[in-house]
């Protein structure tokens, strides 16, 4: 027999100490199993597919002070010189650096504005025929723009393009029958007829818009400051890199070459943060466990400094050392499964106001479950060795201590 109602009597006779036990599990299990749950989800966002060859693409802005030329043709230099450098596969200018925080998003509707349908926020690409090799992105259906169908000018309501290319998750989502290629949609009231899809296509806000809902738009907005997008043999991009800035001044010098960057290191300065974050949860998560692991061990070598004639008292009366670890076992799970089942809740309650205040995915029931377990675990190891201490108590020290 587990001699539950005594162990409780004795819990209640000592209250203080098992209730801030109890509150100190329930609170690491609330605070432990919301961090497991942010931690695995930003683990499995680190470890997404985006796409891209990131180790074959670099990027490179580019500042033109100088008046004497036309930027939409200097652009259309630039790309010819790019591409035909040796180890260049293809260059397109971009609006917006794939994975790096900052680019261009409006709504997807399938009817015009103002009447209702579907409607999706889209982060989009703007480039010409080039921009999917360059992506080294592979066409599932349909085909890629052809060179007359890219526009250039700054007026995309007016005189802008005609055509689109979807990512496969961007098509399902507007048309969950399939179906989508030879469709019209609309981005800024413009009618678009998808003309091909494509597979997974991230978003310059990989983490920020995980649906990988995007688009390429054949239409070219030249600027004074502009964005090259250059895919390059993996074992040429570093040198082409140290030369492009050079190579473009030679062409034209009266403009600035900044932030040269593989696209692999334009995603890790964005994913800077969520592995900062990630790590100070597993910091937390370490410190929260040892901590109620602490707490645990010495209630337990509390109780034992209380109780050592009583325990000596049963050895004498012939109570095996088995019967004594058992007591300390049992009064701890009694203790630790109330403060599970407070945290259990608390973590629910704590995991819907993070939803809605951070707008992150629901807590699973797994990570509840799976934290319990290990808890619970945490603190049969954590009260064992005292109470085997407890147990090797000789009944005569025991009296000598009356």
């Amino acid at each position: 027999m587990l001699d539950i109602k005594p162990i409780f009597n004795a819990i209640r006779r000592s209250k203080i100490g098992a209730v801030l036990l109890l509150l100190q599990i329930a609170l690491t299990m609330a605070i432990v199993s919301n961090a497991a749950f942010m931690i695995n989800d930003h683990v499995s966002y680190l470890r997404e597919d985006t796409g891209f060859p990131e180790k074959e693409i670099f990027s490179l802005s580019v500042m033109t002070f100088g008046k004497d030329r036309s930027l939409s043709q200097q652009a259309e230099l630039d790309e010819t010189m790019i591409r035909s450098l040796p180890g260049v596969i293809d260059a397109s200018l971009i609006q917006a650096v794939p994975l790096s925080g900052g680019g261009s998003s409006s709504s997807v509707a399938l009817k015009p504005s103002p009447e209702q349908s579907k409607s999706i926020s889209v982060p989009y690409y703007y480039m010409d025929e080039h921009g999917l090799n360059t992506f080294g992105i592979k066409l599932l259906e349909g085909r890629n723009f052809r060179p007359e169908e890219v526009i250039v000018g700054n007026d995309f309501t007016g005189n802008g393009p005609n055509t689109i290319i979807v990512s496969q998750a961007l098509a399902d989502a507007l048309f969950s029958d399939g179906g989508a290629l030879g469709e019209t949609v609309y981005l800024k009231n413009r009618p678009l007829e998808i003309i091909g899809i494509v597979g997974t296509m991230k978003s310059p806000w990989p983490n920020g818009m995980r649906d990988k809902t995007t688009a390429i738009v054949p239409f070219m907005d030249v600027q004074n400051y502009q964005h090259i997008l250059v895919r390059t043999d993996k074992t040429e991009r570093a040198n082409i890199m140290a030369n492009i800035e050079q190579k473009m001044l030679d062409v034209y010098d009266k403009r600035v070459i900044i932030n040269v960057d593989g696209l692999d290191k334009t995603k890790e300065n964005y994913d800077a943060t969520d592995v900062l974050m990630m790590r100070m949860l597993i910091v937390l998560v370490v410190i929260l466990l040892l901590v109620t692991a602490l707490g645990i061990f010495g209630l337990t070598q509390f109780n034992i400094s209380k109780r050592t004639k009583q325990i000596g008292t049963r050895r004498a009366l012939g109570a095996r050392k088995s019967a004594i670890v058992r007591y300390f076992l049992v009064e701890n799970t009694m203790v630790c499964i109330a403060g599970l089942v407070i945290g259990g809740l608390a973590a629910v309650v704590l995991g819907d106001v993070m939803m809605k205040s951070y707008s992150i995915s629901s807590l699973e029931p797994e990570f509840i479950v799976g934290t319990a377990v290990f808890i619970f675990v945490m603190s049969l190891l954590a009260v064992i060795v005292p109470a085997m201490r407890a147990a090797n108590i000789s009944p005569s020290i025991a009296t000598r201590s009356i």
